[in-house]
C-alpha cells in the first residue's frame, strides 16, 4: 500500500531548480539534513520528506513496500512541482540509507523524473532480511528508543557526538521520538528490498558517497551502485559513518551541487549518444579510468563534442562516421581510428562504404596515412 509522505520545507526558494533530499530509518528529515540544506539553498529548493511516524510523518499501520515508498514520495514531491508550476516535472535527488534507497527505486520506476541522483550510505540492498525482522520485532516490543544504544553505534563515526553533540542529540532524539509501528514497518520494506540485478537500467547520473566508517553499508556497498548503474560515480569520505549529509554537510553539499549541475540535457543527451555510438563497454572503460586529472576532459567531451555536435540534426550520424573517419586519418590520430570504425559500422556504415571513405581519403590526405589506415580497418573489417 502506498503510505502518505509528509514532504517538508528545508531552504531555497521556488524560483531555484528543485532538489529533494530523504532521510535514514530513525531520523527526521530536518534533522539528517538541515546543515547541508543551509549550505544548498544559494543553488535549490530544497525540499525533505519524512518516512511514515518520524518527524512530520503521518504514522501508518498498514505495511508497504520500497516500490510502495518510492511511489508515496513522487506523489508528494508531485504536490510541490504543481505548486511551483512544474506539474510532473523533473528533479534532483539525494537520499541517506533507505532514503537512499527509495532514490534508487524511484530511479527505476520513474526514470523520466530523476534528472540527477546522490545516493549516500545505502545500498541496492541493505542487511539481511532476518535482522530486519528481528529489529521489528524488538521496536514493537520495547518501543524505538531500545534502538538508541545501537544506533549510536552504528550510526556515527568516532569522535562525531563529541564535536557535534547539538546534532548528534537531535538524531536520537528524532529516533526516540519515532512511531514503533511505522518504523517496524519500514524495516519490513528493507527486509524485501533488493534491486542489485537490475542496477543497469538506471541510465540517471548517479553520486554514491560512501562513509569510510559506515558499518550498516559499507564502501563496498556504494560501489555496487556506482559500478552497476550506467552512469555512477563513488566518492568515499574519510571520518564518516552512516549518516554523512549530517556528518559531513560541507563536502555533501559541495559534491550534490557539483554532481547536478554536471547532469544538465547536453551531459545526459551527450552520455546517451556517446553509448549508442561507441557502445556501453567502451563508454564503462572510460568512466572507471576517470581521475581527478581527466575529470573535467571527460565531462567536456561527453556535454559537447557528443551532447551538442553529435546531436545536431543537421547530419545523419552515418555520415558524421564519415567526416571523423576521415579527420581522424588526417590528423594520424590512429590509436582512436579503431573504435570509430566500430561507431561507423554501427552508425550504418557498410564495409564497402568504409573502404571507400578510406580510399578517398588516401588520396586528399596521403599515402603513408592511409597505409595506416588500411592496416586498422583491416583488422576491424576483419574481425
Amino acid at each position: 500500500m502506498t503510505p502518505r509522505i509528509t514532504p517538508v520545507e528545508l531552504a531555497g526558494d521556488p524560483s531555484k531548480p528543485l532538489l529533494v533530499v530523504g532521510p535514514s530509518l530513525g531520523t527526521s528529515v530536518t534533522a539528517l539534513w538541515s546543515a547541508a540544506a543551509e549550505l544548498l539553498e544559494d543553488s535549490f529548493h530544497v525540499i525533505g520528506w519524512e518516512l511514515p511516524g518520524h518527524g512530520h510523518g503521518t504514522p501508518t499501520t498498514d505495511g508497504f513496500s520500497m516500490a510502495d515508498l518510492a511511489a508515496g514520495v513522487l506523489a508528494s514531491v508531485d504536490t510541490v512541482l504543481t505548486d511551483r508550476g512544474e506539474r510532473h516535472g523533473t528533479f534532483a535527488y539525494a537520499g541517506d540509507s533507505v532514503g537512499g534507497a527509495a532514490g534508487l527505486q524511484l530511479l527505476l520506476d520513474a526514470p523520466a523524473r530523476v534528472s540527477a541522483a546522490v545516493l549516500t550510505n545505502t545500498g541496492a540492498k541493505i542487511g539481511e532480511a532476518e535482522g530486519w525482522n528481528d529489529r521489528a520485532a524488538t521496536v514493537r516490543k520495547a518501543g524505538t528508543a531500545s534502538q538508541i544504544a545501537g544506533s549510536t553505534q552504528r550510526w556515527f563515526a568516532p569522535g562525531f557526538l563529541e564535536r557535534e553533540p547539538a546534532r548528534g542529540g537531535a538524531l536520537l532524539h528524532s529516533l526516540r521520538d519515532a512511531d514503533a509501528e511505522s518504523y517496524a514497518l519500514v524495516c519490513g520494506a528493507l527486509a524485501a528490498y533488493d534491486v542489485r540485478g537490475r542496477l543497469a537500467e538506471i541510465a540517471a547520473p548517479v553520486l554514491a558517497i560512501a562513509g569510510v566508517d559506515d558499518a550498516p553499508t559499507p564502501p563496498a556497498s556504494l560501489e555496487e551502485i556506482a559500478v552497476g548503474v550506467r552512469n555512477g560515480r563513488l566518492v568515499s569520505l574519510d571520518g564518516v559513518g552512516h549518516l554523512a549529509p549530517a556528518e559531513a554537510p560541507n563536502t555533501v553539499a559541495t559534491l550534490i551541487t557539483s554532481h547536478v549541475a554536471a547532469a544538465d540535457p547536453s551531459y545526459t543527451a551527450g552520455m546517451n549518444v556517446r553509448r549508442q555510438v561507441l557502445g556501453d563497454p567502451h563508454v564503462d572503460r572510460a568512466t572507471a579510468a576517470i581521475t581527478d586529472v581527466n575529470r573535467d576532459y571527460q565531462d567536456l567531451i561527453t556535454r559537447y563534442a557528443w551532447g551538442t555536435i553529435w546531436t545536431r540534426p543537421g547530419l545523419a550520424r552515418r555520415d558524421r562516421s564519415i567526416a571523423v573517419l576521415t579527420a581522424l586519418v588526417a590528423g594520424r590520430h590512429f590509436e582512436e581510428l579503431e573504435f570509430h570504425l566500430r561507431a561507423a559500422l554501427t552508425n550504418g556504415l557498410t564495409r564497402e562504404e568504409i573502404i571507400e571513405v578510406l580510399l578517398q581519403t588516401s588520396i586528399y590526405v596521403g599515402v603513408p596515412a592511409a597505409n595506416s589506415a588500411f592496416a586498422v580497418a583491416n583488422r576491424v573489417l576483419n574481425d
